[in-house]
């Protein structure tokens, strides 16, 4: 199993990354992104610490572990400029908070997350079809979310990620230890997403493909 969206303490998350990525070993999972919350006020210290912490893990542990980040919540004016910056600070994945309708993010996040060249736009809610071709053009993955709330319109990111030809990833959003999913709930889950076992194993191959692609 593969996650590309999780949070420990270093933002809302519950654990310190160690023992998030320890969990998700026992899991069964063999490669996770920490991708904790960040906008211009806290970007250095908490990339600074998953960079750091993930060169350790990676190190002693068979895990794959990518430091990332989630810009949330920011301008979308400056959004291409923290996201760049991002990069250069050692991010190798990096998530977009998206247009959850269950929050009230920016609208024009969406749009601003896919020209800013964001691997994965989490919970994009509502998003248009015009801005999922543009994230199929742009080799952007759409996110089909586990975590309540932003799930609600997994439905809708499934049919229009279909028909734009996006590569859409299944991840958990982890916060807390039991949002961690076994490969028989993450199964269950995608059964309530399509009944195309085609769609859900290019869902499964994305998130590799992705990994694949991380240099560390």
């Amino acid at each position: 199993m593969i996650d590309l969206h999780t949070h420990s303490l270093l933002s809302d998350g519950v654990l310190v990354p160690s023992e998030l990525v320890r969990r998700a070993y026992v899991a069964g999972y063999k490669a996770i992104a920490i991708t904790d919350h960040v906008d211009h006020s806290n970007i250095d210290m908490v990339l600074g610490s998953i960079v750091k912490v993930a060169k350790v893990l990676n190190k002693y542990w068979d895990i794959e572990v990518i430091p990332g980040a989630e810009i949330t919540y920011v301008p979308i004016e400056v959004f291409s400029e923290l996201a760049k910056y991002a990069r250069e600070k050692g991010a190798k994945l990096l998530v977009a908070h998206g247009e959850s309708p269950v929050e009230p993010v920016i609208t024009g996040t969406n749009k601003a997350a896919i020209m800013a060249g964001v691997d994965i736009l989490a919970h994009p809610g509502y998003i248009s079809l015009e801005d999922a071709r543009l994230a199929a053009e742009k080799g952007v993955c759409l996110e089909i979310t586990t975590r309540r709330g932003h799930s609600e319109t997994n439905g809708h990111v499934f049919n229009i990620g279909t028909e734009a030809g996006c590569k859409m990833v299944l991840n958990t959003d982890t916060h807390m230890p039991e949002d961690l999913l076994t490969l028989e709930r993450q199964r269950e889950f995608l059964d309530g997403i399509t009944d195309s076992e085609e769609e859900k194993g290019k869902i499964l191959a994305n998130a590799e493909e992705v990994v694949k692609n991380v240099k560390l």
